[in-house]
């Protein structure tokens, strides 16, 4: 690719960049030749190809402003400064809103899954936008990412709660873009659709998402590879997520912003 993108030596942070599209992301930018920070929960960094840039991975409980606020001084400390923030970190509990079979059973919504998936979905990319938004703003220049869902415009069975926080996350990039665009920072939004298996679907997220449609987890696992909802008829690529969030990020993409982008191959309700 070049430096058509002329990413080179600016200062990225990846959340939840541990695994997933947040990885993908982030080793897209590498090759571009930026300077990444991954945060993510995960203990250990993960094993990552640092290609034409350099790679600082920070344990972060996006949830808490005081580690989020470690983790963006550690990458101004590490590289001067935060050019980009891709707002990636995110969590899916499948559950039910009622459920007859089970009345406060297992898969129904509770309050503690309602507040551990709003508290990372909302609370997290609130909190890493404005600590990232500071330094951006100081120095009139930067891009935020929110990363939201095809969910988030359709609405999901079973993953109601996780849908409700993607369409907020849509919410916050329009009206973000209203209050940053004026200090010279842009804020665009991505939202998937159904991607490539990743490490992210877990047998208990499977186990729950099937009980919510009252199918098996066969029956889920097959429907994977059917994607007869997605008019190019395939799953997408975590490397297409990634391409077009670094596009978004760059100068190329400079009078982008205040709207999300559904890639999803065309998936709709119709």
């Amino acid at each position: 690719m070049g430096n058509w993108l002329e990413l080179e030596e600016k200062t990225v942070v990846v959340t939840g960049g541990a695994s997933g599209i947040g990885k993908a992301v982030a080793e897209e930018f590498l090759q571009q030749g930026a300077n990444v920070v991954i945060a993510d929960m995960a203990p250990d960094a993960p094993e990552i190809d640092s290609a034409n840039g350099k790679c600082e991975y920070v344990v972060t409980n996006v949830t808490d402003r005081a580690s989020v606020e470690n983790m963006m001084n550690k990458a101004v400390d590490t590289f001067g400064t935060v050019d980009i923030l891709v707002n990636n970190a995110g969590i899916n509990i499948p559950r039910l809103l009622v459920d007859p079979k089970q009345p406060h059973g297992e898969f129904e919504l509770d309050d503690s899954v309602f507040d551990k998936v709003v508290g990372v979905n909302l609370k997290g990319v609130y909190l890493c936008a404005q600590a990232a938004g500071r330094i951006m703003a100081e120095k009139e220049d930067g891009v935020v990412i929110n990363m939201s869902s095809e969910s988030g415009l359709e609405g999901s069975e079973g993953q109601s709660i996780y849908a409700a926080t993607k369409n907020a996350v849509n919410s916050f990039t329009r009206s973000w873009a209203k209050e940053m665009g004026k200090l010279g920072v842009r804020v665009v939004g991505v939202a998937p659709g159904i991607l490539e298996a990743t490490g992210l679907r877990t047998i208990g997220y499977e186990t729950a998402l099937a009980y919510t449609r009252g199918i098996t987890v066969d029956d889920l696992r097959a429907g994977y590879s059917k994607t007869s909802t997605t008019p190019l008829g395939r799953s997408g690529k975590l490397s297409e997520v990634a391409n077009l969030v670094c596009f978004l990020a760059s100068g190329k993409a400079s009078y982008i912003h205040g709207v999300t982008f559904n890639v999803a191959g065309g998936k709709t309700r119709g």
